[in-house]
């Protein structure tokens, strides 16, 4: 297996999901598209699947943003700011590490988004622990599984 990479997860193995991919050779992000037809409701958090899976190695993650586009011109933004896809999520018990895109439509009109519309972009980035890291939990599920204390 390579060191990073996308997967299709079981659920969409059939759709016709497309595998990420960088537009230019200076893109630093992954465009991540709507797996099935959706409709962003004014003023309403939406989750928007993707099909996909993220797999990379242990101090990585990757880095969920709005694309632009979809920000300026149609008023979508990341309900939760920036999504953190942690490397442990990947094929875990409860989705497989489905990536899924919360999505917040900040207008009062409805937006739809058709299947393969990219949404999202993905950046594989590395991270630093303090020196004295005692992480020794293992994660037991999905999104918001590590608990909340």
């Amino acid at each position: 297996m390579q060191t990073r990479g996308f997967e299709v997860v079981s659920a969409y193995a059939d759709q016709n999901i497309q595998l990420p991919v960088r537009k230019t050779a200076g893109s630093a992000g992954y465009d991540l598209a709507a797996a099935r037809d959706i409709v962003l409701a004014p003023h309403v958090v939406t989750v928007v699947p993707t099909g996909l899976k993220a797999y990379m190695a242990q101090g990585e993650y990757l880095s969920i943003f709005i694309r632009s586009s979809l920000a300026f011109k149609k008023g979508i933004m990341l309900a939760n700011g920036t999504g953190i896809v942690d490397s442990d999520y990947y094929n875990n018990a409860d989705n497989e590490g489905h990536i899924m895109i919360a999505c917040y439509n900040t207008t009062d009109t409805p937006c739809a988004l058709e299947k393969g519309e990219r949404v999202g972009q993905g950046i594989f980035m590395a991270y630093l622990t303090v020196s004295d890291d005692a992480a020794d939990g293992i994660r037991s599920g999905g999104i918001g599984s590590t608990g909340t204390k």
